[in-house]
Parts: structure tokens; C-alpha cells; sequence
């Protein structure tokens, strides 16, 4: 009956024409304590009453605890909705960052795939279907996660953290997924333990969606943790905190709400809920959805101001630009592998050594599936940003001018690795510079999400 209920307000709630976007997702984590187990039931079901769909991002080892525990109920309760991802065992030691630090970008995508990869699996058969997209646990991210992904048939990235993001807070594709990923001001909640701060939750959301409407429309994002309803404290921090590494045995449960206080935090949750559902112009849609409704097409370019500075242009990444400079196809290539280094000494180079090195170029990204991390000329090397800058200058007759690359793109990346990766869980000195280092890299595949609106 539920789902009966739930399909007919769905229907009519996804015709309503729409200027903001509303996604509702849940970090469904916790596999210690069973009261998680009917948190999750009770969101989903009640979220289903209200024709609210919302995206339940589910760790490997919780979907195989449920099965375990026989939570047959549980399961079905969520499947009501999208189906994510959200690692294999979160929290336990090494999480997905740490492990990551100590890999370059080549092996670091295979040991995503090796470690991660089991848990997918799991997710799929458990709950019958492809897991719609992935979030990283706490702030653990690391841009080898991204080909790993699409490997596994994920497109969609959705948490929040702050290790890359746009000036305008809303999504944008990087790595060749679409980042539903660092919006900041437009990732609103409201408060479980304070009747009193509904109201401020509400007033920024419709802040939220009246600065989205200014600009043409966007993206608001709520996410929640189903142990948040029945816990004082979360899970993790119990048990693995700065890196602690506790034998199973040993697990304790977090501290549980009353019953009082539980009601309150799903009485407060919903009341800011039933406010964006009644919103005007605003849809609620889940991350399978929302990757309906984006252009996947990166958009023409011809490259040319790059000779100015490596980034964005318009909706275009600096690797698309980079390709329309080659005459390549469009399509998606990741960044370089690591940082190459120019040792040219000259200031012209002749042209049909440089017309070998477009050559060149051409083939190991056709070959790679990713850009070089220079371009041979002769026994020298030209850096990618160099390559690039010196491409979109040249006149196409004579010697070519060297130009140097300016590698503008970079500003979307956090420069403070302590800051980026202050989650609780990880080592308390955890700053992992190589992380960053290589998101810098993949800053070459970073453009804004184009948003189609009915």
C-alpha cells in the first residue's frame, strides 16, 4: 500500500515544473547497533507516506549485517527509494583516504577498485540494483576514486566535503562523474536536538531557493545519518577514533537518545521536510535522477584561452579545450598522472618537431584514455600546461613561439591538507599533501554541471 501511495504523490509531485533541484540522502552507516537497523525503516517508510523519495547511501558491511540479522524488512524499506554507496566498511581502518595516500594515481585507482569494489557487489545483490552513486566516509576522499567508479558503473558523486568545489557552490563534473559535492551554503539541515532552530533551517532553505532562483535555478542537498534518530554520539567515534583500531570484540554501542528524544528528532526532521516538499518550485529527486537531468556533453570550445590561462571555459574543462586544440573527438579523459617538468631551453621550437609532438600527444591520449604529463621535443620535454599554452598560441606558420602555462585551474582545489582531512576517525596528524596533489592534476576534467529544467 505504501508504495502504492508513495508511486501516485511521486508522479505528481515530479510533473510540477521545477527551479530548484532537492536532494535528500542518508548515510546509512552504522552496523553495530541494531536501533540503526529501525531508523533506517522508519525514515524510509515515513519519507515513502509523504511521496518523498530520498537516496540511502549504504555501507557494504551494514547491507550484509542486515541480511545477517534477518532485517528482511528493513531492506525492503529502503529499496522504496534510490539505492547508494557508501564504501565497504567505513570506518574501520584504513579508510579510503588513508590507504589512498600511500598510492600514486594509476595504482591508487586499482586499490579503490581491489578495496571498495567487494562491497558494490554485495550492494547489488542484496538490494537487487545498481547502486545509483557514491559517497566517501566522513571527509576520506581521494580523486582515485573516480575511475575506479566509473569502472564499477557509478556517475554520480554525492557527499560533502571541501577538498575541491566551485565559487558557485552547486555541481559541477570532475573525474567524469557528476559531483553533487561541496555546496556549502546549499546543503541546509535542520537541527534534531532543538525545537527552536526548525525555524532557521527553514529560512535558510528558502534563502537557498530564492538565490538559486536569481541565477536560473540549482541545487539544494540534505543528508542525515539514521543512527542520528536513536544515538547521542555517533558509532564510529566510539570505536575508532584518531586512527584507533579495536578487535572486534571489543566494539561498544554509542549512547542511545530516550525515547522522548528520538520522537522529537524525527518530529523536528519531518516538519523541515514537509516545508521542502510544500516549497513552490522546488522538485525532490534522487541521485539517479539527477543525472537525468544534466547535459553529459561538454560543450564546444576551441581551446584558444588556454594561451591565457589553463581553466574553465564557460561549461568547457581545460581537457576538453586541450582536446578541440587536437582535433581529437570529444569526449571524457582524465588528467595527467603526475606533474611533468619543461627542460626545453629554447624559446621557438621548429615546427615540425612541434607538429610530432601534437602527434604524439594524440596518440597516447587515444591509447591512455588520459592526458600526458608532457610532450617530447626531441630529447626535451614540454610540461602539459606549457604544451597546452603554447598549442592555443600558436599561428599555425613558422617556428613556434614556447609560451607558459598558466595553471589557474588549481584554485578549486584546497590547499590545507590538515584542514581537508580533519575528519575524527582519521590519525590526529593525518594531512595527506599527495591527495591534493593529485586532485590538481584531475583539476583539468573540472567544469560546471549544466542543469535542464522543465
Amino acid at each position: 500500500m505504501v508504495r502504492v501511495f508513495a508511486f501516485l504523490l511521486l508522479t505528481a509531485l515530479a510533473a510540477r515544473p521545477a527551479d530548484v533541484y532537492y536532494l535528500l540522502w542518508f548515510d546509512t552507516e552504522d552496523y553495530l547497533d541494531p536501533k540503526a537497523d529501525e531508523a533506517a525503516k522508519q525514515l524510509a517508510l515515513g519519507l515513502a507516506e509523504r511521496g518523498v523519495r530520498a537516496t540511502f547511501k549504504i555501507v557494504g558491511e551494514k547491507a550484509r549485517v542486515l541480511e545477517r540479522r534477518n532485517r528482511r524488512d528493513v531492506i525492503a524499506a529502503m529499496a522504496l527509494h534510490d539505492i547508494g554507496y557508501h564504501s565497504e566498511n567505513h570506518s574501520i581502518p584504513p579508510q579510503p583516504a588513508l590507504y589512498l595516500s600511500k598510492h600514486g594515481w594509476l595504482d591508487g585507482i586499482e586499490e579503490f577498485g581491489r578495496r571498495e569494489g567487494p562491497g558494490l557487489e554485495e550492494m547489488k545483490r542484496i538490494f537487487g540494483t545498481d547502486p545509483s552513486c557514491y559517497g566517501q566516509p566522513g571527509n576520506s576522499w581521494g580523486p582515485q576514486s573516480n575511475p575506479a567508479l566509473r569502472r564499477m558503473g557509478i556517475r554520480v558523486y554525492m557527499d560533502e566535503a571541501r577538498q575541491i568545489g566551485l565559487p558557485s557552490m552547486q555541481p559541477f563534473w570532475y573525474g567524469g562523474l557528476l559531483h553533487v559535492f561541496n555546496l556549502r551554503q546549499f546543503s541546509v539541515r535542520t537541527e534534531l536536538n532543538d525545537p527552536a532552530k526548525v525555524g532557521e533551517a527553514k529560512s535558510k532553505f528558502d534563502a537557498a531557493v530564492s538565490e538559486l532562483k536569481k541565477r536560473g535555478g540549482g541545487v539544494i542537498q540534505t543528508y542525515y545519518h539514521p543512527t542520528e534518530f536513536v544515538a547521542t554520539e555517533f558509532w564510529d567515534g566510539v570505536n575508532f577514533r584518531h586512527g584507533a583500531n579495536p578487535a572486534p570484540e571489543q566494539y561498544k554501542l554509542p549512547r542511545s537518545r530516550t525515547a522522548e528524544s528520538s520522537a522529537q528528532a524525527y518530529r523536528l526532521f519531518y516538519e523541515f521536510v514537509d516545508h521542502v516538499r510544500k516549497t513552490p518550485g522546488v522538485r525532490i529527486v534522487t541521485a539517479r535522477e539527477i543525472l537525468q537531468l544534466v547535459d553529459t556533453d561538454p560543450a564546444k570550445t576551441t581551446g584558444r584561452k588556454l594561451a591565457e590561462a589553463i581553466d574553465i571555459d564557460g561549461d568547457a574543462s581545460a581537457a576538453d579545450q586541450l582536446l578541440s586544440l587536437l582535433a581529437m573527438t570529444p569526449r571524457y579523459v582524465d588528467g595527467p598522472a603526475m606533474r611533468g617538468v619543461t627542460t626545453l631551453k629554447t624559446t621557438e621550437i621548429e615546427r615540425w618537431a612541434f607538429e610530432r609532438a601534437k602527434a604524439d600527444a594524440r596518440d597516447f591520449i587515444q591509447r591512455n584514455g588520459r592526458l600526458p604529463d608532457h610532450v617530447w621535443i626531441g630529447p626535451e620535454t614540454l610540461a602539459l600546461p606549457d604544451f597546452a599554452a603554447t598549442l592555443a598560441a600558436d599561428g599555425r606558420m613558422g617556428p613556434v613561439k614556447l609560451v607558459r602555462g598558466k595553471l589557474d585551474i588549481e584554485k578549486y582545489v584546497a590547499k590545507d591538507a590538515r584542514k581537508s582531512y580533519d575528519w575524527v576517525i582519521h590519525p590526529e596528524t593525518f594531512a595527506p599533501d599527495s591527495l591534493l596533489e593529485l586532485a590538481r592534476l584531475q583539476a583539468w576534467t573540472l567544469r560546471p554541471a549544466r542543469l535542464r529544467f522543465p
